[in-house]
């Protein structure tokens, strides 16, 4: 028996202990998440539905005893923890509303038949993988369309998310999903390859690292089954000329509140800012001193404006490869860049300039609250600088010459491009992208499409 521990990464603190599953475990598990399948994907679609609106209510009444778990387990401040929840009642809302129109059936051409459609029907018990940087929010968005497509579901969480990867199977419950369907288990990463090559899984969804990423694309390969990988960023946003200084200024503004944002372990931050040589100094120097003026705070400091990392480790890291680039001449340290002399996972929020994008800071993404930024001879040069990488999650286009701004957006290597803001989303859009940052679509119809069996029907009569 195994165990391991919440600690909270604004102290550094143990809090709390919890067990892990036994190997022995995993059979009882997916006998149950396969009977549970079996009777729910013959529910109707409006109970589904049903379930999916009151867990969105629950979600909403529960916000602030939810949002003290994940900054307790992972350091986000209540503000963001509040707004990470907003989108989640979103997504399950959204997913009831639309049921009908989601799963209806695709009417085809007739072509030589009476009748020829295609229906939407469940494969089966899924595993999810999740990581702990938006604990319900990575949830949300596999598990509302698929348990409203009929598939059941087994949530192995990050180790460090135990009190709100809890949370997500009892709110479902309590809107009254069927015990079983949703199953939260404590397990190590170690386990899951047995779990996903096991017969009774029908598909995996992991959002994490490339690493964990390939070891499930491999196993579920040789096993003829789906995945959904949902990987890292390095992100690009461009700023073309000819804006005024008021215009720079709000841009950004924007720029470090998105790149500092959830202390910048988000996937889809805009990592790496390119401007163009006549604005580069003005750029630098703003940025300077606004990410000079980022006060660090722990989880429920109301007056912070980053966090703590997710764990010392983590912290840790990320300085030592800062240091390392700094040292070796691949990039410049322009400000920050030091862990804090407090208890706790802190770190300054940190500038680099001068990044060699072949260097490791330059071409691996950098998880936590660090700008980057790059200059551009013209808007072609921006592009192929943008494009210089080998993630491909999304990327954003900033100025007042909006033709330009699209001309360029579209010219991306990304699953997402966006003019005039950056790393949206929301239950109504596609979520995903290529490259070393997976493949797949969350979010809006492709969600429900993505672990489905698009089941084709044709009727003929039997006398011509």
């Amino acid at each position: 028996m195994s165990t391991f521990q919440l600690s909270n990464p604004s102290t550094g603190t143990t809090e709390d202990t919890f067990t892990r599953i036994e190997d022995s475990d995993r059979d009882a598990i997916l006998d149950r998440a396969t009977e549970a399948y079996n009777s729910w994907r013959t529910t109707s679609v409006d109970e589904r539905a049903r379930v999916l609106a009151r867990a969105a209510d629950l979600y909403e009444e529960n916000t602030e005893e939810l949002a003290s778990h994940i900054g307790r387990e992972m350091g986000k401040l209540t503000s963001w923890a509040r707004a990470e929840l907003g989108i989640v009642v979103d997504i399950y809302r959204y997913y009831a509303e639309h049921a009908h129109e989601l799963l209806a059936d695709r009417e085809l051409p007739a072509q030589n038949a009476l009748h020829t459609y295609v229906r939407k029907d469940p494969v089966g018990p899924l595993l999810g993988i999740m990581p702990w940087n938006f604990p319900y929010y990575q949830v949300a968005r596999w598990a509302a369309p698929n348990l409203l497509l009929g598939n059941s579901l087994v949530l192995k969480h990050a180790s460090i998310c135990p009190l709100s990867s809890q949370a997500c199977q009892d709110l479902l419950e309590d809107a009254g999903l069927p015990a079983g369907v949703f199953q939260n288990i404590y397990a190590s990463g170690s386990q899951m390859d047995a779990f996903v090559a096991d017969p009774r899984i029908a598909g995996v969804s992991l959002t994490g690292s490339e690493r964990a990423g390939g070891a499930v694309a491999a196993t579920a390969g040789e096993n003829y089954k789906k995945s959904l990988l949902e990987l890292g960023g390095n992100d690009p946003f461009i700023i073309l000329g000819g804006l005024s200084d008021k215009d720079m200024d709000s841009v950004l503004d924007r720029y470090v509140g998105l790149r500092m944002y959830n202390t910048g372990q988000a996937c889809n931050a805009p990592k790496r800012l390119i401007v163009l040589d006549d604005d580069y100094e003005r750029v630098v120097a703003g940025l300077e001193q606004r990410i000079s003026a980022l006060r660090p705070g722990e989880w429920d400091d109301p007056d912070a404006d980053v966090g703590p990392l997710s764990s010392i480790d983590a912290r840790d890291e990320i300085v030592q490869r800062l240091e390392a680039a700094s040292s070796d001449g691949t990039a410049t340290v322009r400000v920050g860049g030091r862990a804090l002399e407090r208890p706790g996972a802190f770190m300054e929020p940190t500038l680099l300039t001068d990044v060699d994008p072949t260097a490791d800071v330059g071409c691996n993404e950098i998880f936590g609250p660090v700008a980057i930024v790059y200059h551009a001879t013209d808007v072609d040069d921006a592009v192929r600088i943008a494009n210089d990488s080998d993630y491909g999650l999304s990327g954003s286009v900033w100025g007042t010459d909006l033709e330009l701004a699209e001309q360029t957006a579209a010219r991306l290597e990304v699953g997402m491009s966006f003019v005039n803001e950056a790393s949206v989303t929301a239950a109504g859009l596609p979520f995903g992208g290529v490259g070393r940052s997976g493949y797949g679509r969350e979010l809006a119809e492709w969600g429900v499409g993505e672990f489905c069996n698009d089941h084709l029907v044709r009727v003929r009569s039997l006398r011509k």
